[in-house]
């Protein structure tokens, strides 16, 4: 069971387009928004270009749109170690987790890359596994780094997040890391 949104709040509007290749097909969908959110990402294993394809899709419509603020989700994996990891996670668990599902934490830095050479003012959130939990809004923030210890986060807890730090300047130009 995935944590669903019900999509209201006075200020945000969902939107959902299916088919995402086109940037003209998006344009009319964030003319007008202040920001744009995205939580594209593989499904399977076999996912191996669905995220840095699609973003490369949303990036251009919002550059055409006039759309300046962006944020999308990627993953712990694809930055660095943080300082003071144990060194089973360190040394064994990473490792091992970046060997496994490399193919899908190349395309998320792929997308990683073109979202810092986009000229929007990004954000990239990077959240450890992902679980099927309710919002707590109890998570710690790490800005131009992962989470130290940080192991889960709930879904919910990961779209909280990335709506805090929509107005947080700090986290402009920066991976933002996300845990429990």
């Amino acid at each position: 069971m995935r944590s669903q949104y019900n999509g209201k709040h006075p200020n945000l509007e969902v939107v959902r387009v299916p088919g995402l290749n086109d940037p003209a097909a998006l344009v009319p969908a964030v003319k007008g928004s202040d920001a744009a959110i995205s939580g594209v990402g593989a499904r399977s294993p076999k996912d191996l270009t669905v995220a840095s394809s699609t973003t490369r899709v949303i990036l251009r419509a919002l550059q055409e749109a006039g759309v300046h603020r962006f944020v999308a989700v990627s993953a712990a994996p694809v930055g660095p170690t943080p300082p003071g990891e144990r060194f089973a996670t360190r040394a064994i668990a990473m490792p091992l987790l970046r060997r496994v599902l490399r193919g899908i934490y190349a395309d998320l830095a792929t997308m990683e890359a073109e979202i810092a050479a986009s000229g929007l003012d990004w954000t990239v959130v990077r959240p450890p596994r992902l679980q099927d939990k309710p919002l707590t809004g109890r998570y710690r923030l790490a800005i131009g780094a992962n989470v130290a210890r940080g192991f889960t986060v709930s879904r919910a807890d990961v779209a909280h997040a990335m709506l805090a730090v929509l107005t947080d300047p700090a986290t402009v130009g920066q991976a933002v890391g996300v845990a429990t």
